[in-house]
């Protein structure tokens, strides 16, 4: 499991992109909190972040044609199996989102994918 650099998102191959939607959207849900190497990061910020990342995702979705669930463009919304956030404070929006995703981890991030075969 891994979130790609917001600035990848754009170059992201079908695959790659519908699986960061897959991703995103377990994290909102039952997965919040469970530990994960790769994205323990995220649970250091709130939720909300998740939520503003997960919009990039699904505008990029939107403009390939895609057409996630309206439902997940509610901020607390979770799921079909986890209950909506009582209250969910927004915060600010930053770029990037996550203050991890520095050069470093954009670097990360294109050599996981080159080890798969895909040169952005």
């Amino acid at each position: 499991m891994r979130l790609w650099h917001e600035k990848l998102l754009s170059q992201l191959p079908r695959q790659q992109l519908l699986g960061q939607h897959r991703e995103t959207a377990a994290l909102r849900g039952k997965g919040w909190g469970k530990k994960h190497a790769t994205v323990n990061y995220v649970f250091e910020h709130s939720p909300y972040k998740l939520y503003q990342y997960h919009l990039l995702v699904m505008a990029e979705m939107t403009a390939r044609g895609y057409h996630p669930d309206e439902k997940w463009l509610a901020p607390d919304y979770r799921g079909l199996k986890c209950p909506k956030y009582e209250t969910l404070t927004p915060c600010p929006q930053t770029t990037p989102i996550y203050p991890e995703h520095n050069q470093a981890y954009l670097k990360e991030c294109l050599e996981n994918l080159e080890s798969k075969g895909i040169l952005l």
